[in-house]
């Protein structure tokens, strides 16, 4: 195809933006992916696996009521159910594109326990190399596709408009900036960990894809819901490893340095929800404890085979997971919110799309429940294709030159929100992120596009007066019955003496229209 051509083009080459790619055959689209397919993409990261309701004991049914209770309220159901729905025919597609899962030894696909789960239903591969399998599987299929034009090492920088609706994408490759015509765009750019000191995530993960959706004109969704995955390996790496909630499924528990079991008789105690398990261990190391995992009993000697990443992970910082405690912390894991989106993927803006972390669905609601993240990435990067096969390429015409932004750069950002955003929060916390984001907002700064997200986010933090799911205040502990419900954030630049400010508006969140 000619790079000229105005075909869809898709940003981000992680399991939402591939499956997208995939499911468009034989229409030709465009791939950017930052780096090379698989290096960066957090789809490649995952070890829990894909959750799916093929077990003989459970049922669509179940697996829907176990992601509404984790969304603590603000789950959109016939999201839910759509998505929950698709999960098993999802396996069998990912299965046909050649993912090895684990099987039994009849021959049937091994399905695992996570924390929220009422059943065994996590499709893994290679015990904890679930993603990293999954992905190498489909990037196999995208390569072989002659309808797909990957651009590797290519970074999308800013969506261009004409008309109010979109006309291109402005891309940064290695011999430099050029314009792609595109008047259907996919964003699928995953989520926002690298805004945080403490992450999971890809360092590039800075929710850059909502920045090019808000910088559009876009609405943007639950920016305050943030998941941090309460056992990340704490042996000082940036990012942090991370140590599957799997492993908890297989009965490993959480101890301070005293060998003090802290969560014992506490609801499902270490399988509570993930947002509880955060909050609890992050209270106990503000009360000056150290916090481990103990798979001694639970796992021993087979602890290598059953998570073998984990434990090479273990052994480079000179711990054997079998035999000794696993140092761990609360991290930033998970982004609920993103672009808002309707069931089809498309976003307040015409012509844009969004799928995986970088969409906001309504699925999660307040709190992603384990391993529905690949399952929401895979079945809404095809929902986005079989929407996008019905329209029609955009009029052919000249786009004006735009300035080409610097290279987002966090780390100005990722003290404040790691200080202020991170597992708990308060006005006054909050109040002084913004303050301190604001500036480097409004600038022209290589920070500009990080702050501008993280002032959007705490703002939405603000917003909100009460604690759900991944948001918890400690100046307002309590559920609202009254907030009970989603919220939209919009920005715009406006100019007052020479001066530009942001402005951030915010609305109950309805239903994504798209003239």
């Amino acid at each position: 195809m000619n790079i000229a051509d105005d075909v869809p083009v898709i940003i981000g080459g992680g399991l939402g933006g591939l499956m997208a790619a995939l499911r468009l055959a034989p229409q030709p689209c465009i791939v950017i992916s930052k780096a090379p397919l698989g290096d960066q993409a957090a789809s490649g990261w995952a070890q829990g696996g894909l959750a799916a309701a093929i077990g003989a004991d459970d049922s669509t049914e179940l697996h829907i009521a176990d992601t509404l209770a984790a969304g603590d309220g603000l789950c959109d159901a016939d999201t839910v159910r759509r998505i929950v729905e698709a999960a098993p025919a999802l396996v069998e597609t990912l299965a046909r594109l050649g993912a090895r899962f684990d099987r039994t030894a009849s021959g049937a696909i091994a399905v695992g326990l996570e924390a929220g789960h009422a059943r065994h239903r996590i499709v893994h591969a290679n015990g904890d190399g679930s993603g990293r399998e999954i992905l190498r599987a489909v990037i196999a299929a995208v390569r072989a596709a002659a309808h797909v034009r990957v651009l590797e090492n290519c970074a999308a920088t800013r969506l261009i408009l004409r008309d109010q609706r979109i006309a291109g994408v402005l891309v940064q490759g290695d011999a430099g900036p050029f314009v792609l015509r595109a008047s259907r765009v996919v964003i699928a750019t995953g989520g926002l960990g690298g805004l945080y000191e403490h992450s999971t995530n890809p360092a590039g993960a800075i929710g850059q894809g909502l920045v090019l959706a808000a910088r559009a004109g876009a609405a943007l969704a639950d920016l305050e819901f943030v998941q941090f995955h309460p056992t990340a390996l704490d042996t000082g790496r940036d990012p942090m490893p991370l140590v599957s909630e799997a492993v908890r499924g297989e009965g490993a528990t959480l101890v301070d340095e005293r060998g003090v079991r802290f969560m014992e008789g506490h609801g499902r105690a270490e399988l509570e929800p993930r947002d509880i398990v955060s909050r609890a261990v992050w209270r106990h190391m503000g009360d000056g404890h150290r916090v481990f995992l103990d798979a001694r009993a639970a796992l021993g000697g087979r602890f290598a085979a059953r998570f073998p990443a984990i434990d090479a992970l273990c052994r480079e910082s000179g711990i054997d997971p079998g035999a000794a405690l696993i140092p761990i912390r609360p991290a930033a894991h998970y982004h609920m919110g993103g672009i808002a989106v309707d069931a089809a993927g498309r976003s307040s803006v015409p012509g844009l799309w969004a799928c995986g972390e970088a969409a906001s669905t309504g699925l999660h609601g307040a709190n992603r429940l384990a391993s529905n993240s690949l399952l929401e990435a895979a079945v809404t990067g095809q929902a986005v294709a079989m929407d996008i096969a019905g329209t029609q390429a955009g009029r052919p015409a000249p786009l004006a030159p735009l300035a080409v932004p610097p290279v987002p750069d966090a780390a100005p950002v990722r003290a404040i929100m790691s200080r202020h955003a991170g597992v708990l929060r308060d006005a006054a916390g909050l109040t002084a992120a913004a303050d301190a984001l604001r500036p480097m907002a409004e600038g022209q700064g290589a920070a500009a596009d990080p702050a501008l997200l993280g002032l959007m986010m705490v703002t939405a933090m603000l917003r909100r007066t009460e604690s759900r799911g991944g948001h918890a205040r400690t100046d307002y502990p309590d559920k609202d019955a009254g907030l009970a419900r989603r919220e939209e954030s919009m920005f715009f630049f406006e100019k007052k003496n020479q001066k530009t400010f942001v402005c951030l508006h915010p609305r109950p969140l309805e239903q994504v229209q798209v003239s």
